[in-house]
Formats: C-alpha cells, sequence, structure tokens
C-alpha cells in the first residue's frame, strides 16, 4: 500500500509557495465536518485494519465542488468515524490556499487538482498524495466537465480554437494543459491559442457577450451553458484520456512520516466513500446542498465525476508529460509521492 512506503519517499518541504490553483465554485458553508480537541481521544477500533487507535480529529481543506461529494458523504456516513477519526472540512478557493496550508500544518490533508501537485512537487513543497479525487467519465460529449462556444461562434471542433480567446479557471495548469492537448490531437497549434483567466462562475457570461470565444466549465456550469444553447466541443479531460484522474487527496511528507496510521485510516475512509457514492449517485446529489449554492433542479441535472478508488498513476506521468511539453516546468520532477 502506498501509505506503507511514505517513510522511504519523505522529502522536507522547502521554499515559497507557487500559486498554483485548482477548481472552485461559490461556497455557502465552511464547516462540513465535527469540532472537538484532538488532546480529548477515546479508543476506536478500526473496521478495516481492526487495530485499536485513538479517535483524531483532523482538517481538511477543500474546494466547494462536485469532486469531493464523496467525502461530505463519508463524514455523514460514518465512513471515518469508523476509522477513528473526527472530521472538520475548511473549504478555499483554490490550490494556492490549500497547498501552503497543509505543508504548514493548518490542514492535515488538502485536495487538488494532478497538475497542481505536480507542479508543488517541482518546487519541493513536500506533499504527498493519500487516494484519488475524481476522474473524467471517459465519456468526450457527456463527461463533467466541457469546452463550450457559441452556436454560431464559427468553432465547430477543437481544431477551430486556434488563435481564439479561450477562458479557463486558471493559466499554466490542468485546464490549459488538456485543452492544448485536445487540440493538438485535433490538428492544431495551441500555441496560438489567447487563454483568458476567469472565476468559473464568470466563464458562460463570458462567452454568452462574446468576450471570449469559447470557455472551459465544470459541473454545474456546463448544465448551465447547455441551457443557454451553447455547443459542447467535448471535454478536455475525457479527450486527454478516457481514465484521466483529475485530482488527488494530499498530506504533507512531515504529516505522513509522523502519522502513518491516521494516513492509512484517512485512505481507507475515503476508499469506502467512494464506493458509496458511486453506488448512491442520489446521495451524491442530496449532499450537494450541504456546501454548495446549487438549487435541487441543478443538482439533478448535473453530470457525476467518476470516483475511482486507487490512484493512476498514467495519470500522474501524462500530465507531468503535459506540462513540460507546454513549458510549465523544464523537467518532470520527482512523482513517487503522488503515485501509489
Amino acid at each position: 500500500m502506498h501509505v506503507q512506503s511514505l517513510s522511504v519517499r519523505m522529502r522536507t518541504a522547502l521554499g515559497a509557495v507557487a500559486a498554483v490553483g485548482v477548481l472552485a465554485l461559490t461556497a455557502c458553508s465552511s464547516d462540513g465536518g465535527g469540532t472537538g480537541s484532538s488532546e480529548s481521544a477515546e479508543p476506536m477500533e478500526s473496521e478495516t485494519g481492526g487495530a485499536m487507535m485513538e479517535t483524531v480529529d483532523v482538517t481538511v481543506g477543500v474546494i466547494p465542488i462536485l469532486d469531493v461529494a464523496p467525502l461530505y458523504l463519508g463524514i455523514s456516513e460514518g465512513f471515518f468515524e469508523e476509522e477513528g477519526l473526527t472530521i472538520t472540512t475548511e473549504l478555499a478557493q483554490g490550490g494556492a490556499a490549500i497547498v501552503p496550508g497543509v505543508v504548514s500544518g493548518q490542514f492535515q490533508f488538502g485536495f487538488s487538482n494532478v497538475t497542481s501537485l505536480i507542479l508543488a512537487e517541482s518546487n519541493d513543497l513536500g506533499v504527498v498524495a493519500v487516494a484519488p479525487g475524481g476522474s473524467t467519465t471517459g465519456d468526450l460529449m457527456n463527461d463533467w466537465a466541457a469546452v463550450m462556444t457559441l452556436a454560431d461562434s464559427g468553432i465547430s471542433s477543437p481544431k477551430d480554437l486556434e488563435g481564439k480567446k479561450v477562458a479557463v479557471n486558471t493559466l499554466n495548469n490542468i485546464n490549459t494543459s488538456t485543452i492544448n492537448k485536445m487540440v493538438r490531437d485535433d490538428g492544431g497549434d495551441p500555441s496560438t491559442i489567447e487563454y483568458v483567466e476567469l472565476a468559473f462562475p464568470d466563464i458562460v457570461p463570458a462567452v454568452a457577450s462574446g468576450d471570449v470565444d469559447a470557455g472551459q466549465v465544470v459541473e454545474p456550469f456546463a448544465t448551465i451553458a447547455k441551457g443557454q444553447d451553447m455547443v459542447n466541443l467535448g471535454s478536455n479531460y475525457a479527450a486527454t484520456d478516457p481514465n484521466l484522474m483529475i485530482a488527488e487527496y494530499f498530506t504533507s511528507a512531515t504529516y505522513a512520516e509522523e502519522n502513518p496510521d491516521v494516513v492509512e485510516a484517512f485512505a481507507n475512509a475515503l476508499t469506502k466513500s467512494f464506493e458509496y457514492a458511486t453506488e448512491n449517485p442520489d446521495a451524491v446529489r442530496a449532499v450537494l446542498a450541504d456546501y454548495t449554492n446549487m438549487d435541487e433542479a441543478t443538482q439533478q441535472a448535473v453530470t457525476l465525476l467518476s470516483w475511482p478508488s486507487e490512484i493512476d498513476s498514467n495519470t500522474v506521468q501524462l500530465l507531468a508529460d503535459l506540462a513540460v511539453e507546454d513549458g510549465f516546468l523544464t523537467e518532470v520532477p520527482d512523482l513517487s509521492p503522488l503515485l501509489p
């Protein structure tokens, strides 16, 4: 298991934190779990491992997006409690807050897209992956992410994005690199694209007004765009790889080395949460009301992610290679802390 070999891979967190962004939505709450003091602990038996451990309070830095629904389900269903953990969630707007929060010890665990973690690793920040965070459905035209444009834009395929203004939530990150691959694979030259950084809630209005020619969105904004009769050019995630893992849960190298039992318990509870989410899509839609501003109609309409139980090594390597190809990095860093 990944966490059993963590001590071999430990790397000290160094340097200033790079501003690495991840997907963001407007939040309606900042606390998705229990609270308490980690000093007051009660013995509890882990259902997965069978070993006795004290109840431990941990804080998880997350973004209020569809991806993290299994975490909230796992809290409500008691999967983390069964593993001896009491979870408090802290909502952030992106990796620029979550990565340094985990590295500094403000959060014991965090959630971030894979490219942001690769960039953090290239800056020797000492991050260690614990579990996958969500994957594309693999369906090019029915994924939870999409590149949208107006019907009369003259853009009918990814190749047509050449020379156009395309909105993304963060420059030089997972969305730009996967759109670039999407365009290259369609025979286009992505170096001619002018990327414009906008928050996800602002992308659909920018496309509608003509301020940009196209925009990359995730749910619920993909559903909103479809409701405005925009044209879907396809999912940049599914186009890059039908099994593309978008994000990972992670911790710091220091915390993983000092608390291997807690890390293993957290990973075990997440695995149960992913399985439950996959088997209970109605529960996923319902829990969205706990930490986002989605109304019930939108909750029912959005396309859900896939939640695998294992980290996909091919994704990590592919996204690292794309980061080098697109000039985000000069070379692929040591990826072992982000692999199973």
